[in-house]
């Protein structure tokens, strides 16, 4: 563990100090194999007054500086109004955060969030999330033996043990699985599948161009919208939030591994998968420009593995076998002659959601990774 005996904590106010912020991560993990660099533009662009979560929400950035000037640490703290009115208490939630392996500076930073969350008005906060679960959230407690999947958080192990040394509580686990792709599924899947069929259902790959994948993904939005208003530290997104991060992923989707489920023209269910697009990320050092985007054309014929971010179905449908059918569907699709995948990994899921952990498991997933958000009392 590094001893750093001065530092100082301020908020980010200035260009430079926002630049400052940015470059903590690529110190932090400066000698770490298994980190992502994030995109800084696209990082960047979360801060920026355009970002709609400042329509309905407040953050303050905060960074950790050496005596030197070096930055060594950050983290924000953010009240997000629809989550205080969705939960009817006065949540904060803190997120972006980066730390040296020094406690004292992380527990300044934890301290600062936390003074300025209960300036605000709050009595409760919670992390690491950023700004909402929407955009990021939870801290790696178990699986530091591989990378991130895409869209999934990577953090030192460090990082749990000085926040529950600092009096932090656990709020709720959740576990990614892993799956094998050389494994036939047990044959009730396929069974399911025609037994959905049979009762009406109809299955098709999700649409990528133009009209058609606006109005694929607003029934997206909107099935989520209903599948999980009730998750844990869920906050609601507008449907205009929501085509903006999907028009971000338009051009990566793989349909093979996207089926969803209609029954008389509504979406009733869907496998969500996306191809483990970190695996070409990683090359890039966070830089998206023109040679980065050669860069990312080149390695991402790397890409051996996938992520199911979800698998869902509504419960009046489930009688008819969709999410059983919808996974033999994304499976069968992941081993298509052609296709490159070796293995998938799903999730997150949380540790109460015992039916969706049940089903995960029935196919032959096994948990992989465990990851943990926070709460304290204010």
């Amino acid at each position: 563990m590094q001893t750093i005996t001065k530092f100082q904590i301020k908020p980010v106010t200035t260009p430079v100090e926002q630049e400052l912020f940015l470059d903590v991560p690529a110190r932090v993990y400066a000698n770490d194999p298994y980190w992502v660099p994030p995109i800084r533009s696209s990082e960047a662009k979360q801060f920026s007054p355009s970002n709609t979560f400042f329509e309905y929400g407040k953050a303050q950035q905060f960074i950790a500086l050496s005596q030197s000037g070096e930055p060594i640490g950050r983290i924000v703290a953010a009240v997000n109004q629809r989550l205080i009115e969705k939960e009817g208490q006065n949540v904060g939630v803190f997120g972006f955060f980066e730390c040296i392996s020094d406690f004292d500076v992380a527990q300044a930073l934890l301290q600062v969030a936390c003074d300025w969350l209960r300036e605000q008005g709050m009595t409760v906060v919670r992390g690491p999330i950023d700004f909402s679960t929407h955009n990021g959230c939870l801290f790696l407690v178990d699986g530091f033996d591989s990378p991130p999947m895409i869209l999934m958080p990577y953090n030192p192990p460090y990082y749990p043990e000085f926040i529950e040394r600092d009096g932090w509580y656990k709020g709720k686990d959740a576990y990614t699985y892993n799956f094998p792709l050389d494994k036939p599924l047990p044959e009730e899947f396929e069974k399911a599948y025609r037994i959905a069929c049979k009762a009406g259902i109809t299955f098709r790959p999700i649409r990528t161009k133009g009209e058609e994948f606006e109005a694929d993904a607003l029934k997206v939005y909107d099935l989520l919208v209903r599948m999980f208003t009730d998750n844990y530290s869920y906050s609601p997104q507008t449907p205009a939030e929501f085509l903006d991060k999907a028009r971000s992923f338009q051009s990566l989707i793989d349909p093979d591994v996207f089926p969803i489920a209609e029954y008389n023209g509504e979406m009733v269910g869907m496998w969500m998968g996306l191809p483990d697009y970190n695996i070409a990320l990683k090359h890039l050092g966070g830089k998206l420009d023109w040679f980065g985007t050669l860069k990312f054309l080149w390695y991402r014929r790397q890409i051996d593995q996938g992520r199911v971010i979800y698998i869902c179905s509504l419960p009046e449908y489930r009688r008819k076998m969709v999410s059983l059918a919808l996974i033999y569907l994304g499976m069968q699709g992941g081993i298509k002659k052609g296709k490159p995948y070796k293995r998938a990994e799903l999730g997150h899921i949380y540790e109460d959601n015992s039916a969706s952990r049940k089903l995960v498991e029935a196919a032959g997933g096994k948990i992989h990774k465990t990851y943990r958000i926070y709460e304290k009392a204010l």
